[in-house]
Order: C-alpha cells, then sequence, then structure tokens
C-alpha cells in the first residue's frame, strides 16, 4: 500500500511548534499512529489522556482499533494531539467559581456526571451545563478578577459513593485549600449586597427568559465539538426540575446549591410569587445565613447506621405494598369532599362577583349545584380538573383564600376562581385540586400530606402577634433578602418588621429544616420549573411561548403572558422532529396534534427538554444506583445520537 505523510498538531511541543510529520499507510490503526506520534515525540510522560481531534470534522478519534481508511482519513486532515481532560472553569448556582478538570471528548451528559462526582452531588442527570450571559463591559469600570478556587489537582474517585472522611469525600481532606472550598460548597453564602444584586443580569421579560434557556450545552456531544475551550468558563446548574430522591444526610452540596439556585431565582426576579410570599422568603434567607453561621456542620452518621436505614426505609416500602382488606374496601367507596363555595367566572366585560353553591368533589371533577338539597340531581355544571392549571391566591391577613383553576376547553383555558371560607376548607379544596390536575383521586395516599404541607404553608404566613416582635435593633439587611421590585417599593424600615414577623413562624427550623421549606414554598409557586422558549406554531403568524415543565407543556400568549393552552405528558402518544425544517411534532390522546420551530433556541434542546423530563419519570427506588445512560440518549439524542 502507499506510505503517506499525515501532519499532526502535539500540544505538548508548544503553540509555535511545527505540526509533525508521520509516514503512515490507509491500513494502520488509530492506536498505531498515536504511536508513532509518541515516539516521535521523545517526551517521556503519561500519553494515556491523550487523544486525536479530527479539526475539519469537528469529531474525536476514540477507536483505537479503527483504520485511518474506515475514519476517512486522508493526507489533508488536520489533527491534533490533545488531552481528553482539561481545566474548565465551572460557575455554580451559589456565585463561586472553581477550576476543575473536565472531560473534553464524552458526551456532556458524561462529563456532569464526572463533575458532580467531584463536587459530591448525586442525582447528576438533573443537571447540565449552560453558557453565561455575556455582560456589557464598561471600559472605564475596572472590575476585580473573580475568584477562582483550583480543584484540578483533585483525583477522579471512579466509584459512584465517594468514601467520606470527616463527613466529607476524601478527595477534599486532603489539604486544608481543598477543606475550605468544600465549606463553600456544603454551606449557604452570606446574603448578597444589594448593590450586587442591582448590578447582576434580570431577565425582564418572558422573551428574555428565553433567551437563557437557548444557552444549554447539548448532552449528546462533547464539549469540544460544541465550542468550548480549555480555561472556559461555563455554568453549572439543575436544568430538570424533578428533584429525586433528596437525603439531607447524603446531599449537603447537593441541597445547598438547589438551595443557592432557588434564592437567586427569587431574587432576580426570574420567578414571581406574591408581597407575602417574599416576606416569607425574607425571612427564612435570614434564619438560614443566622443559623448557618453559628450551627456546626453537619456530620454523617456511620455506615453501620446507614445501612440499617436504608433496610429499614425498603421494609417500609414493601410494607406500604401489602394493604388489608379493610383499606380495600376503603378505596373502593371513593372519597368526596362537599361544601359550600364560592365561584368566580371572569368572563370578558362582565363584573359579577362571586356566587355561592353547593359543591361536590368526586374522583378528579368538580360539580356544583344550587344547594345542598339539589345536591342529588343534575349539577349546574361539572368540571373535569385533569391537566387543569392550579394556582393559589391566598392573603392570610386579609382572610382571603382562592383557588384559581385554568381548566382545559377545546378552544383554549377556562377561567375560574373559587373562594373559600377558612384555612381548614382551602387546604383540602387546594390540595384536591393538586391532585385531580395530575389525575389523582382524593383516595390516593398523597393526600393527607398535601393538605398538611399547605396547611404549614400557611401557618408560616400568618401573623403572630403574641410574640414580641424580633429584635428590631438587629441590623437585619432587608434589601438583600427580598428582589430589587421591592426595594423600589419599601423603604428598608417599613420591611424589617414584615420580615421579622415572619421571622417568628419560622424562627425555630433546624438549618436543614428551613432549606427544605424554602425549596418546598418554591416548588409551590405557580410558575416554579417552568423554561420558556419563543416558538412559531404550525398554521400561527405570530411568535408565541412555549414553557416546558416536569409535566406538562404550556403554551403562552407573548403580548400578554396569559396560558393559552396545556398538554400534559401524561396524554402524549409521541413526539418527533424533522431535522430538515427544524419543527418539532406532538401527538396528544384524541387526535390532538400540534407542530412548532423554535425562535429563540435550537429545536434540539426543546427536544432534550421534553425527552429529558420523560426520562427523569421513569427513575425508580429499585435501580435507583444505576443510571440508564443508554435510555437517556434515546429519549433525548435525536438523529445525531443514534
Amino acid at each position: 500500500m502507499a506510505v503517506w505523510d499525515l501532519s499532526v498538531m502535539v500540544e505538548e511541543l508548544g503553540p509555535e511548534a511545527p505540526p509533525l510529520t508521520v509516514s503512515v499507510t490507509s491500513d494502520l490503526h488509530i492506536g498505531g499512529v498515536i504511536l508513532k506520534i509518541v515516539e516521535k515525540t521523545q517526551i517521556k510522560r503519561d500519553w494515556s489522556d491523550h487523544a486525536l481531534w479530527w479539526e475539519q470534522k469537528q469529531q474525536w478519534l476514540l477507536r483505537p482499533a479503527w483504520t485511518l481508511d474506515k475514519c476517512g482519513i486522508h493526507a489533508d486532515a488536520r489533527l491534533t494531539f490533545t488531552p481528553q481532560h482539561k481545566p474548565l472553569r465551572l460557575g455554580l448556582p451559589n456565585g463561586v467559581t472553581l477550576k476543575l478538570r473536565a472531560c473534553f471528548s464524552s458526551p456532556v451528559f458524561r462529563t456532569v456526571i464526572g463533575l458532580c462526582r467531584v463536587l459530591n452531588i448525586r442525582r447528576p442527570e438533573e443537571l447540565s451545563l449552560l453558557r453565561p450571559v455575556e455582560e456589557k463591559k464598561k471600559k472605564k469600570d475596572k472590575e476585580p478578577e473573580e475568584e477562582v478556587y483550583d480543584l484540578t489537582g483533585v483525583p477522579l474517585t471512579s466509584g459512584s459513593v465517594p468514601s467520606l472522611y470527616n463527613g466529607m469525600p476524601a478527595h477534599f481532606a486532603d489539604s486544608p485549600q481543598t477543606e475550605a472550598v468544600y465549606k463553600m460548597l456544603s454551606f449557604t453564602q452570606p446574603s448578597p449586597a444589594p448593590e450586587t444584586i442591582a448590578k447582576m443580569y434580570r431577565p425582564a421579560s418572558v422573551v428574555d427568559k428565553a433567551h437563557i434557556h437557548s444557552r444549554w450545552l447539548d448532552s449528546s456531544r462533547s464539549l469540544m465539538q460544541q465550542g468550548v475551550q480549555e480555561n472556559d468558563r461555563l455554568c453549572l446548574r439543575f436544568k430538570y426540575y424533578s428533584f429525586y430522591d433528596l437525603e439531607p444526610k447524603y446531599d449537603v452540596v447537593r441541597l445547598t446549591q438547589l438551595y443557592e439556585q432557588a434564592r437567586w431565582a427569587v431574587l432576580l426576579e426570574d420567578i414571581d410569587c406574591t408581597e407575602e410570599e417574599m416576606m416569607l422568603f425574607g425571612a427564612l434567607q435570614y434564619h438560614i445565613s443566622k443559623v448557618s453561621q453559628s450551627e456546626p456542620p453537619p456530620m454523617t452518621s456511620c455506615p453501620a447506621m446507614d445501612d440499617l436505614d436504608s433496610a429499614l426505609q425498603s421494609l417500609e416500602v414493601k410494607m406500604e405494598g401489602e394493604s388489608s382488606s379493610m383499606d380495600m374496601l376503603e378505596t373502593m367507596t371513593a372519597p368526596e369532599l362537599h361544601d359550600y363555595l364560592k365561584i368566580f367566572r371572569p368572563k370578558r366585560l362582565t363584573l359579577k362577583g362571586y356566587k355561592q353553591y353547593w359543591f361536590i368533589f368526586k374522583d378528579t371533577s368538580i360539580s356544583y349545584f344550587k344547594s345542598k338539597e339539589e345536591g342529588f340531581g343534575e349539577p349546574i355544571q361539572q368540571m373535569n380538573l385533569k391537566g387543569c392549571e392550579v394556582a393559589p391566591d391566598v392573603n392570610v391577613a386579609g382572610q382571603k383564600f382562592c383557588i384559581k383553576l385554568l381548566i382545559p376547553a377545546p378552544e383554549g383555558m377556562n377561567e375560574v376562581y373559587l373562594r373559600c371560607e377558612n384555612e381548614k376548607q382551602y387546604s383540602q379544596w387546594m390540595a384536591a385540586c393538586r391532585l385531580a390536575s395530575k389525575g389523582k383521586t382524593l383516595a390516593d395516599s398523597s393526600f393527607t400530606s398535601e393538605v398538611q404541607s399547605i396547611q404549614a404553608f400557611l401557618s408560616m404566613q400568618r401573623s403572630n402577634p403574641s410574640a414580641q416582635t424580633a429584635q428590631s435593633d438587629e441590623s437585619i439587611n432587608t434589601h438583600s433578602l427580598v428582589s430589587p421590585r421591592y426595594h423600589k417599593k419599601y423603604k428598608a424600615k417599613q420591611l424589617t418588621p414584615r420580615i421579622l414577623e415572619a421571622y417568628q413562624n419560622v424562627a425555630q427550623l433546624s438549618l436543614t429544616d428551613a432549606i427544605l421549606r424554602f425549596l418546598q414554598i418554591w416548588q409551590a409557586l405557580p410558575d416554579f420549573g417552568v423554561s420558556y422558549f419563543v416558538v412559531r406554531f404550525k398554521g400561527s403568524r405570530k411568535d408565541e411561548v412555549l414553557g416546558i415543565a416536569n409535566n406538562r407543556l404550556i403554551r403562552i400568549d407573548l403580548g400578554v403572558g396569559d396560558v393559552v393552552k396545556t398538554w400534559r405528558y401524561n396524554n402524549m402518544r409521541q413526539w418527533n422532529v424533522n431535522w430538515d425544517i427544524r419543527q418539532v411534532a406532538i401527538e396528544f390522546d384524541g387526535n390532538v396534534n400540534i407542530a412548532f420551530s423554535c425562535v429563540t433556541a435550537n429545536c434540539k434542546i426543546v427536544h432534550e427538554y421534553i425527552g429529558g423530563y420523560i426520562f427523569m419519570s421513569t427513575r425508580s427506588r429499585e435501580q435507583s444506583d444505576v443510571l440508564n445512560e443508554e435510555l437517556f440518549h434515546k429519549l433525548t439524542g435525536g438523529h445525531e445520537a443514534l
């Protein structure tokens, strides 16, 4: 066979060095080429992490047994012999920047798993990498360089569960510097200064939010293929808002970073909340930062106790499965709620207020009648809540307990408000509506816990006049606890008593409980976990917004911001992407078909979001430790991955 020359750049020889030329034949395999390159450099070192990168095709040559002919490489190929693991600057949700060694040759999905293993974050499939928002630099402002904490020397462990030493992964216990970094990862950061919040990028509209979501990297391609260079800065964030198996004992870093991401979402007005909720968020932040300064770090318990815990837990799961015949009888007679409530349907151009009717909640439907006596006859109307949107409209101080429902109808969504008399009634009906929207009935085992969590949330908003208004002399920097909107609306001295009043209700919580409560309230917000994209629906002439959440897709009017329609994943039959015209088509039960093209983001990102959420819903306790990476790529990869 003919011998020909192949030129290869070797990074170790320096940027100015000319490429090496090696003589090859077309039937030489990649491993043989690498051997020739190493011999020619005459540098003695560990080359095991190096691989060949093909510049023109933007791909790694990772199969050493393949021949040059099989790879399609000819004399004009520009190859680079470079390490697969390179340093990367990683911005975490808490604002800390680390420098870590990341894999530039494997799919981003696997790279994130490796990064999370170093940082001791479980469930890495919920996180991903996104490009930071470019900030406009002013010439006269000399910005101080951000501090970067170097972890490139930390060895990567191969096991899925890192071995612990003094309550931290062993690879952090090597030096005082790495121990300090681990403390920063697992402790909440002090509240930011109001100036810092004011300087940070705040999305002003849904379109701005959509632009942020267009920055996610593609999980099925490597960093190098997506133009990421050595020492570039990327952000590690929670991407899929379905947090599975949160265990405070093992998830110190995961919980802290999740709290930080939630806190910044609230402070930067990335998610809307009511004034009362904002005061509660402020009070919880104040409490968390106060406790985390005084409370010793949580030490992990001994392994024997952990084994006992997990054994008891799996026993509990088995016991729950074996229900008695009495329970069977109870579930066969379906429970229902019935009571007098008030209803208001804000139809256009009518100013009629709330009217009282007799309501019956059965299965996933609400029926209402003129009076209790007529409850056995035909209802005035019956509304099936399966697939509806449920949002609270509550003001505890003003004794206003309303439930806002957006119910799917052929032509869009019907808006209905239900008004309850008191907290108890509200908690039960709200819990029933939330379960019904997911297709669950009152017989579902989670009904009681849902009612309790709603009551706990309401009790935290209740004012507590008996407790003396807390130390108002304490310098509490209220403007660093609430979003800028409230800085403009109220002076600090107006905010302080309100935050301290809310603080009375949470002051007894431990650090972990306070963080969990913060996350619980964040997850209960109507807009929680919705990622926005500007799209153009097939047959429509204007741009609209598509919101993707962990259980549904939402069509939103771009001008007004109203929800036009909701589709649930559990009604989805199939979805596919026409990669040539970049259009996503989805088919739902009942012959409902929708199709749209993406305006602000690559349609691969939208496709990956939908597939990713469906992948998250397949996780179960039995196979909890094994990640089915192949299934993730099947659901999210598209034709490029197959």
